[in-house]
């Protein structure tokens, strides 16, 4: 995937659902929405793609409007097609069709050559019980790592 330029994460995406695999898009968009997302006023917290009539789409995800843009501006919440090979979205297809499995946007960036790309995860959702042990598996971590530093100190 090289070096990117990440704009917006979808933090809660990780801790809600198990990731199976990730699949990365390209976004069809219109200047103005480009323009409002180099500027990083893009939202994925709510956002969700679906595979529709053969085409992935991506729903929820917010694109502020970009002032400048005036009377050609774009829809903040329209849905946006995803470019992804025909192979890949027959995979999606097969995938999302089973019980349970969903796709979910990990994060928006754009890549060494300016374009807009989106990381798109396959994902199970998890239950209250499973993302209460993750919460607590973390901060065993990060209370580990903390106990590791202050010992490597001193």
């Amino acid at each position: 995937m090289g070096a990117r330029k990440v704009v917006a994460n979808n933090r809660r995406a990780r801790r809600d659902f198990e990731i199976h695999e990730i699949y990365e898009a390209g976004l069809s968009l219109t200047g103005s929405e480009v323009k409002s997302i180099r500027r990083g006023r893009v939202s994925l917290d709510e956002a969700y793609a679906r595979v529709e009539e053969a085409e992935v789409w991506i729903h929820g995800m917010h694109v502020a409007p970009y002032a400048p843009s005036s009377f050609y501006g774009h829809e903040p919440g329209r849905p946006r097609k995803l470019l992804l090979r025909r192979r890949e979205i027959d995979r999606l297809l097969g995938l999302t069709a089973r019980s349970g499995f969903t796709l979910v946007p990990l994060s928006l960036y754009f890549n060494t050559r300016g374009y807009a790309k989106l990381a798109l995860a396959v994902a199970k959702g998890r239950s209250k019980v499973d993302k209460r042990r993750k919460l607590i598996e973390e901060e065993d971590e990060r209370r580990a790592r903390e106990a590791m530093k202050r010992h490597s100190r001193g």
